[in-house]
């Protein structure tokens, strides 16, 4: 006599085993990694856009003299010519230290993240990755704040026709994914914490 055909329950229920096989992961430790790779993702592109608005000179556009000018936070830019602040101004000072701040706390932040997917001590490493890109992204937020108060009660009253320009607004876009990578980092080291609790008691 022939073999009987396999049913469909066992069908499906070889079809599961080899798919838990494939993962290899429950669904509480697949949302701490989906959580800490969005967290990754959001502290590169923060990363890449800390640096942009630092070192380009388009945080304020106006005109001086009848002509389009710019300024950044290292240069400003009249007709097209481009000089070095040489005037020590200690909102500027405060700025760049923040900014510089907030760039070096995002790159330690993407180490912590990073180191975290293969280290034994998973859950600190999440955690300091969180806590770090926050810091980082509070870093920016001074910054930007600093830089927004002192030009509108300033430059605002000393230039008639003048606006924020997109390196400006490219450190608010960094502060923002800097800040949901610290949070994203922190849901995920919630997440290890349940999933460890569940691990003990069920053990």
């Amino acid at each position: 006599m022939g073999r009987a055909p396999p049913s469909h329950d066992g069908l499906l229920n070889t079809a599961e085993r080899k798919v838990g096989i494939l993962s290899g992961r429950n669904p509480k430790e697949l949302a701490m990694y989906t959580l800490m790779g969005g967290g990754l993702l959001c502290a590169v592109s923060g990363l890449v856009l800390l640096i942009v608005a630092t070192a380009t000179d388009f945080w304020m556009q106006y005109r001086y003299s009848g002509s389009l000018s710019n300024q950044g936070l290292w240069r400003f830019c009249v007709a097209g010519k481009c000089h070095a602040h040489t005037i020590t101004i200690a909102f500027w000072d405060a700025t760049r230290a923040f900014m510089l701040l907030s760039i070096l706390s995002c790159f330690a932040g993407i180490i912590l993240g990073l180191t975290a997917f293969s280290s034994n001590a998973k859950a600190a490493r999440i955690r300091s990755a969180g806590i770090t890109l926050l810091i980082a992204g509070f870093f920016a937020l001074l910054a930007l704040s600093v830089y927004t108060g002192v030009t509108v009660n300033f430059f605002g009253k000393r230039y008639a026709d003048w606006r924020f320009s997109w390196s400006y607004i490219l450190g608010w876009i960094a502060v923002i994914l800097t800040l949901s990578s610290g949070v994203f980092h922190i849901c995920a080291y919630m997440r290890n914490g349940s999933q460890d609790t569940t691990n003990v008691v069920s053990g």
